[in-house]
């Protein structure tokens, strides 16, 4: 059984970094607003075909399967932040749930997870868009030094 797992593979936990750049949007917690990850940290997939390729769990008319281009990700697929190393040792998959509040954000498989657009992720360390609040750097001129 791991005792711990190498730093190498966890991103920096947005809340021990001080500054962030302009350009990058950190992602937090719906409910308690604590900083989880940033956009670095999110890992893109090819986007899979959609309803089509959960027609395998059920039996359904093929006019229902076609969504016609509404085939989005409903989650983020990220690398493994510092704040979930507590939850993934000895543990194949779980629940993904804020370090503060323990509200659920999403889940963890090691083996994979299929996402909402069909795409199969591996490893899976998927966060719920609609549990995450999305914070992007604004910046602003000093107006006394504009006259």
């Amino acid at each position: 059984e791991l005792q711990d797992l190498p730093q190498e593979i966890f991103a920096a936990d947005p809340t021990g970094m001080c500054q962030t750049s302009n350009t990058e949007v950190l992602y937090r917690c719906r409910k308690c607003r604590r900083s989880l990850f940033r956009s670095s940290s999110i890992l893109s997939h090819v986007e899979g075909s959609g309803p089509t390729a959960f027609a395998h769990k059920r039996i359904t008319d093929a006019t229902q399967l076609h969504n016609h281009g509404c085939d989005k990700c409903t989650s983020y697929f990220i690398e493994p932040v510092q704040w979930m190393e507590s939850i993934l040792l000895g543990v194949l998959e779980g629940q993904l749930l804020c370090p503060k509040c323990t509200s659920k954000l999403g889940s963890f498989s090691w083996q994979g997870e299929q996402c909402s657009c069909g795409r199969w992720v591996t490893p899976a360390f998927q966060v719920h868009k609609s549990r995450v609040d999305e914070v992007t750097t604004v910046l602003v001129c000093d107006i006394r030094g504009a006259k």
